[in-house]
């Protein structure tokens, strides 16, 4: 099993046409993906890679293909826009990989996600991978831009804030012989779609999911939150790990919401959380997989 998306979700692509967009729409067709349709207003009738539909709304291609979900590669100051109108179509996942969304804008989705039915994946995010069964996990669901290849089906999620660490994670959960559920990377700025805390309560629901690797970062308590909620309900074991130990109060480091401010946020006040709620603290990211192997 997985969570979110399985290798038979079908999906679109907002921003088809643009280079960023395009380049890894294709990377999912050959990921094996069920890419079924592109929308890009005003290149509504053209086709992307010859074989994929596009569309001048979502609404169009929704109605056409019957895609549930969808991966946003559309500039900042149109992005949430484009995420507000996957809701509008009754997208059940809306994954935006757009970085620099502004926050004013990020508010007014987070409070029409209240009503909505969508999930949303972001922003500034690397997506989301169920894997496959096939040579280097192809035939899985890849939305977004982590490379297909260094997954593996397994029993391991992953949830994270940081891409590159999603991406550690997996490739030292596959090189040890094991695979992931589905990976989830949720994202670093101030104001995101889904929490740790909400990914965290779909891989436990999920009978196929034995073990789990979180992922954090300073800034916020997003983190400390989903510590705290794992504690009393949660009884698989779960490894995890706090980046930006080292940044200096004040300033921000790498994403918009990893700065420490107010005395909160820190990266031991974290740890601190983990350790507490039993959840194996890896010191560092290349002890990640070890960590929650060691538990398993």
């Amino acid at each position: 099993m997985s969570i979110l998306v399985t290798p038979e979700t079908k999906f679109i692509v907002q921003g088809i046409t643009g280079g960023f967009g395009g380049r890894h729409a294709q990377l999912s067709l050959d990921y094996g993906s069920k890419l079924v349709a592109g929308v890009t207003p005003g290149k509504g009738g053209q086709t992307f890679a010859d074989t994929v539909p596009i569309f001048d709304s979502v609404a169009e291609a929704v109605a056409e293909t019957g895609a549930t979900a969808s991966a946003i590669f559309v500039p900042p100051p149109f992005a949430a826009d484009a995420v507000l109108e996957g809701m509008a179509a009754d997208l059940e996942l809306v994954v935006a990989i757009t970085e620099g969304i502004p926050v004013r804008d990020m508010i007014s989705v987070k409070k029409a996600l209240e009503t909505s039915k969508t999930k949303l994946i972001g922003p500034n995010c690397p997506g989301i991978v169920t894997p496959g069964t096939g040579e280097n996990s192809q035939g899985g669901c890849r939305i977004g831009i982590s490379p297909g290849y260094i997954h593996k089906a397994g029993n391991i999620g992953v949830i994270s804030r940081s891409g590159t660490l999603t991406y550690e994670a997996v490739w030292q959960i596959t090189s040890a012989g094991y695979g992931q559920s589905t990976c989830v990377g949720i994202g670093g700025d101030p104001v995101p779609g889904m929490t740790h805390l909400d990914v965290l309560k779909l891989f436990n629901e999920d009978s196929d999911t034995k073990g789990i690797i979180m992922i954090g970062e300073i800034g916020g308590t997003a983190e400390e939150e989903a510590a705290a909620w794992a504690k009393e309900n949660c009884s698989k074991p779960i490894a995890g790990f706090i980046a930006g130990a080292t940044a200096p109060p004040g300033r921000r480091m790498g994403h918009a919401g990893a700065i420490v401010s107010g005395g909160k946020g820190t990266a031991e006040a974290k740890k601190a959380a983990f350790r507490e709620a039993g959840i194996g603290v890896a010191e560092t990211p290349s002890e990640m997989a070890d960590t929650l192997l060691k538990m398993m």
